[in-house]
Formats: C-alpha cells, structure tokens, sequence
C-alpha cells in the first residue's frame, strides 16, 4: 500500500531571513504585495522544503533548502525541484489561522491535502456548495456536531479538487464526500445524540486518523483521510488508496537533519 507522509509548521517556526529560499523564490516573494499573502507564503514553501528534505534524508541546513525548490505549475499546484531538476516526488500544501501542513508521496501518486479552522457556515453555503447526499448526512447530525462535519466535508472536497489538479475552478459539487466511519455507524443504527455518537471522538479532539473516500463525476475515487484536534481539522486523498499518513520528524532546525 502506498505510504505518504505529512508535516506542519507554524509561522513562529519560520525564519525571519529568506536564506533558505532560492534566488526564483526570493524574486517570487518580493512581488507579493500583501503581508497576509507573504507571510502565508513563505510559511508554505518553509514547511515544504522541510518536508521534502526529511522525506528525501537531505541535510536541513539553509544552503541545501536553497537547493529544494517549490515552483508552481500551470495549473498553480506546488511541485518540487532539485537544483534545478524536477524531482521524482508529489506534494501537497494547505494553510490556515497561521498553521502549514505538507503532504509528500511518490510522483505516480495523486494526492491532495487540506487544512481548515471549524467554523460555522450558513445554509446558503451547504445549499450552494454540496451534494444532495452530503446535505442529508450534515441533516442527521445534532446541530452541535454540524460545523465540525460540514468542515470535514469541505476539507475533504478541497483535497479531491487539489488531486485533480484543478482547485475551486472546478464546481464543487462535482466531488462528493463520504464518511466512512460515519455511513457505516448511521447503518449499524443511526446517530445518536448521547456520548456514545460516532461524533464524541470529534469533539474531544481525537488524534486518529479515519478514513473517507471522495466520488468524482468524471468516475474517479479517491481514498482519504481525517483527523480533528480541537478546531482544526485535517484531509488528505490519495490515487491509488494509501496507509495513514506518517508523520516526518524534524530535528530542531538550526542543526542539519542528519
């Protein structure tokens, strides 16, 4: 089964020197206008580049991350450079409320990763933005649990449209999420309201990672992950299906990886 494996970081982990990024990346940085977007994106290509260097076992001092590029392609997805060369890898980028998560995996692997804050969304955005079906599931849920679920929806919507390689351009009904774990708990009996609903785990920011696929019209499915801490939650797909993710270590980062 395919392994792939994940990183985040935060902005107080990153550099306040550019020394790490390459001379394309600098030029890059400097033209972003926004602060927002400049601090988003230097926190994306720093958990990038770290994660590929302990994926590939690459010493993690600056002038080796310089050497690891994240360049975007035509259809904005991040990819990776060795010294110039294109690199035999496949990575995804997510950020959000100042945290950056990194996916990496083979590049015969399809695979998209997303990050996002709960939050309460209104019923024009679950009119709008999923499928019959998913409404139906958010419509069992007690009204307590719905903005973790509609989340996990979303996250899990927005990893299938990063696997494709095609992002929000594409109508976001046209993948449809499905909870594993949740669909064969409503089977076995519903969901209940009590502490035993399959939502508890959610709420008491459960680690484990559950698994979830996503339906695509074109007839494409992609096999996921997910995972709540708190008020983060966390997706990950993968084409073909992948074990859970592994978390890649990180030593601290004034010292070479290895």
């Amino acid at each position: 089964m395919t392994e792939v494996y994940w990183l985040e970081q935060t902005e107080a982990e990153v550099p306040a020197s550019n020394d790490w990024l390459s001379e394309s990346e600098v030029a890059r940085f400097d033209s972003l206008r926004f602060a927002k977007r400049r601090t988003d994106w230097r926190l994306g290509r720093w958990t990038a580049k770290l994660a590929i260097s302990a994926y590939r076992n690459l010493p993690g001092n600056f002038p080796n991350l310089r050497d690891v590029e994240i360049r975007s392609a035509l259809s904005g997805a991040p990819e990776v450079f060795f010294a110039g060369q294109p690199a035999p890898d496949t990575i995804s980028l997510s950020h959000g409320g100042g945290i950056a998560v990194c996916a990496v995996a083979p590049s015969s692997v399809a695979l998209g990763c997303d990050l996002e804050i709960v939050e309460t969304r209104s019923d024009s955005f679950t009119a709008d933005y999923f499928t019959e079906e998913e409404r139906e599931l958010v419509a069992r849920a007690c009204a307590d649990d719905r903005p973790r679920l509609l989340t996990v929806l979303w996250s899990g919507k927005e990893s299938a449209l990063k696997a494709l390689r095609l992002g929000l351009r594409l109508d976001t009904r046209s993948v449809e999420v499905s909870l594993d774990d949740v669909e064969r708990s409503s089977a076995e009996g519903g969901l209940r309201r009590d502490a035993d609903s399959v939502f508890a785990p959610w709420l008491q920011g459960a680690r484990r990672w559950l698994l979830f696929h996503v339906r695509c019209s074109g007839g494409q499915v992609f096999h996921g992950w997910w995972q709540n801490t708190e008020n983060i939650v966390r997706t990950l797909v993968t084409a073909p299906r992948s074990a859970p993710p592994i978390l890649l270590q990180i030593p601290v980062h004034s010292a070479p990886f290895r």
